[in-house]
């Protein structure tokens, strides 16, 4: 394994970093089917690393195996266990691989020892695979036994953070048709602009990493501007809840009909007009605890949908109404590395996003408690009944608070 440096120690500034890609591009050229780009890392314009990318097309080469075999080292390798001697892709792999056409080869890491920590290294991967491949890609890193420099051992580390999964001794491969790869390459991001933010250890140790929970996710408070202008969000939507309620009673709705109970998923549109004054106070619960604790965490899946709606919309007041928020958060103390980071609010604040999937038309019936997926998964409170329902008996609303609005 490698050994971590802390990059805030080291003088690091995380949130300058940024990558370059480079390609020369022959118009007329015969080996079209490999591309080799170079990706050289900066922070604040200064180079602190590179890597290279090696891009396999297979349906625009004759022979992928002899085209990556004749760049050598790493991509050889891959080359001789993916491919066979027709150029065609190995049984093994395509047994392997959900639906592949072509391969992205990760290697030549080197990075200034400030920045030399698996979970910066797998951010950079997972922004070189955001640009480089689709959802048909193969992405291959070295596996822990081909590691022959630092550079190697922190790309089989940050694979292992990006869901890759062993191949081989030598091969590990991330494969972009699945959601793990995607979700685990979120979390990191979200690892990286935390340690940006607070300029803490990078270490990607959750037992002694203090600050966060047992799932990996930071016990950290709003800063003051964010909770502001999250409660301004709460309290526009929950005006607009309350139009809605009074305009539409007991109707069944459309989606889009409304100002905010047809943004809900399709699961509520027929739900009465209590139900839908409970749906409204969630806004109001929420924005009185931002008011009084300048923190919020839903007690209920009602109160989670909401809060997803509120950061949806404090993201578009922070893009869209710069004076509303700039009255907002007038004489409160700036925190540039923290203010109005709803990627992070989306997934600090919640224990899941179970209540999204009601979004997924190929879902239907998930929030039945007797769908396949929902016992496998483990889900709870989805039906439209259940949602004011508390999670936990102990933080449960005090039910003589009553409504905002008769």
């Amino acid at each position: 394994m490698s050994t971590q440096t802390d990059p805030a120690a080291a003088g690091a500034d995380l949130a300058q970093l940024t990558l370059d890609f480079h390609h020369t591009y022959q118009l007329l050229d015969p080996a079209a089917g490999v591309q080799t780009w170079e990706v050289r890392i900066t922070a604040a314009g200064t180079p602190v690393g590179s890597l290279t990318a090696v891009r396999g097309l297979y349906w625009k080469s004759d022979n992928l195996r002899e085209r990556m075999t004749d760049e050598r080292s790493f991509p050889a390798l891959v080359a001789a266990q993916l491919l066979d001697d027709e150029g065609r892709f190995t049984y093994a792999f395509e047994e392997f691989i959900e639906s592949a056409s072509s391969i992205l080869v990760i290697d030549g890491l080197h990075m200034e020892e400030a920045f030399a920590d698996p979970v910066v290294v797998a951010v950079v991967v997972a922004a070189v695979i955001d640009r480089l491949t689709d959802n048909y890609f193969a992405v291959v890193l070295p596996a822990e036994d081909a590691c022959t420099d630092a550079g190697s051992v922190l790309l089989a580390e940050a694979g292992a953070l990006l869901s890759a999964r062993e191949f081989s001794d030598e091969l590990q491969i991330i494969d972009t048709a699945l959601a793990a790869p995607a979700e685990a390459a979120q979390r990191v991001r979200m690892r990286l602009r935390s340690l940006a933010r607070r300029g803490g250890a990078a270490a990607w140790d959750n037992d002694e990493d203090e600050g966060w929970d047992e799932d990996g996710e930071e016990g950290e408070e709003l800063t003051a501007r964010t909770a502001a202008v999250l409660r301004v969000a709460l309290e526009e939507l929950s005006e607009q809840a309350w139009q809605d309620v009074a305009a539409l009673g007991d109707a069944p709705l459309r989606r889009g009909q409304g100002r905010v109970l047809g943004l809900l998923p399709p699961i509520t549109f027929r739900q009465d007009q209590q139900w839908r004054r409970q749906m409204a106070r969630c806004f109001d619960d929420l924005a009185a605890d931002l008011a009084k604790t300048h923190t919020v965490r839903p007690l209920c899946t009602g109160e989670e949908m909401a809060l997803h709606l509120g950061i949806d919309r404090a993201k578009s007041l922070t893009l869209n109404r710069p004076r509303l928020v700039a009255e907002t958060v007038e004489g409160l103390a700036e925190d540039h590395r923290g203010d109005f980071d709803w990627d992070w609010c989306s997934t600090v604040l919640f224990e899941d996003h179970d209540v999204l999937m009601l979004f997924d038309a190929s879902l239907d019936g998930i929030e039945d408690s007797g769908n396949d997926i929902n016992q496998a998964l483990g889900l709870a409170n989805l039906a439209a009944g259940d949602w004011f329902e508390p999670f936990s008996r102990n933080e449960a609303r005090d039910p003589a608070r009553g409504f905002r609005r008769p």
